[in-house]
C-alpha cells in the first residue's frame, strides 16, 4: 500500500510570513500551481490513490482538489477531518514571524515554533481566534477545541485518527492521499519513521511536494521517497 503525504500549497499567510494555525486562509496562485504540479507528478509516476483525507481548512481542501483534478482522480472520495488541522498557534496566529522575533527574541519564538512540548501563548476565551466561535467546529465537543497547541498536542489528536480511521483503509489495500499541514504531517512522520522529538521539530516539509511511503501489511514502512515538484 502507498501512503501519500502532501503539505498544502503556498497559502496567503505563508507568503506574508505569518503564523497561520487554524486560521482559514486561501492558497496563493503559486500554491494552486504547486498542487496541480503535484497531481501531474503522481500521474507521471503512475502513483494512484483511492481515497483522500484532508483537514477542515480550505488551503488543504483546495490542495487535495487540485491534486485530484490534475491526476484525473476527482471521482475518488474525500474525507475532511478537523483532527488533521494544522497546529493551533494560539495568540501568535496572524502575527508576522519577523515582527514577533523582534518583540520576543529569537530564542523564545524558536521555542514556541520548534519545541515539541511547549505551547505558544494561548488565545483568550473571548478572542475570535478561539475556534469555539467558528461554525466550522460547532459539532465538536468544547474540550477538544484548542486555544493553542504544542506539536505534542497536535500529535495527540492526529495519531489516534490515523490509527483508527486511515490505517483501516490502508489495511484494505487502498492507497491513501493525505493533504494536510506542516505540523500535523510532522506528527505522522514522527510516528512512521520513529523519529525523536529533537529530530521531528527540525524536519522541513516543503509545500505541494508528495512524500510517498510504501507500507507492509503490518503498516511498517518498507521505503519512503519524495517526488520532485519542479516544472512538471
Amino acid at each position: 500500500m502507498k501512503l501519500i503525504l502532501v503539505r498544502h500549497g503556498e497559502s496567503l499567510w505563508n507568503r506574508e510570513n505569518r503564523f497561520t494555525g487554524w486560521t482559514d486562509v486561501d492558497l496563493t496562485q503559486k500554491g494552486v500551481n504547486e498542487a496541480k504540479r503535484c497531481g501531474r507528478l503522481l500521474s507521471k509516476y503512475d502513483i494512484t490513490f483511492d481515497i483522500t483525507y484532508t483537514s477542515y481548512l480550505r488551503r488543504a481542501i483546495k490542495t487535495a482538489f487540485y491534486i485530484s483534478e490534475a491526476a484525473t482522480r476527482l471521482w475518488t472520495p474525500v474525507v475532511k477531518a478537523w483532527q488533521l488541522n494544522e497546529r493551533h498557534y494560539g495568540a501568535l496566529q496572524g502575527l508576522n514571524k519577523e515582527e514577533t522575533i523582534a518583540e520576543y527574541g529569537v530564542e523564545k519564538v524558536k521555542e514556541w515554533r520548534r519545541s515539541y512540548n511547549t505551547r505558544p501563548p494561548l488565545v483568550d476565551i473571548d478572542d475570535k481566534r478561539y475556534p469555539i466561535y467558528d461554525n466550522m467546529y460547532a459539532g465538536i465537543p468544547e474540550k477538544f477545541i484548542p486555544r493553542g497547541e504544542s506539536l505534542k498536542d497536535t500529535s495527540e489528536r492526529f495519531l489516534p485518527y490515523y490509527k483508527s480511521i486511515i490505517e483501516a483503509e490502508l489495511q484494505k489495500g487502498q492507497n491513501v492521499l493525505i493533504a494536510a499541514h506542516g505540523n500535523s504531517l510532522r506528527s505522522l512522520i514522527m510516528y512512521l519513521e520513529n523519529l525523536s522529538q529533537e529530530a521531528v521539530v527540525s524536519r522541513e516539509i516543503p509545500t505541494g511536494t508528495p512524500l510517498i511511503y510504501d507500507l507492509a501489511g503490518d503498516m511498517t514502512v518498507i521505503k519512503s521517497y519524495t517526488l520532485s515538484n519542479k516544472k512538471q
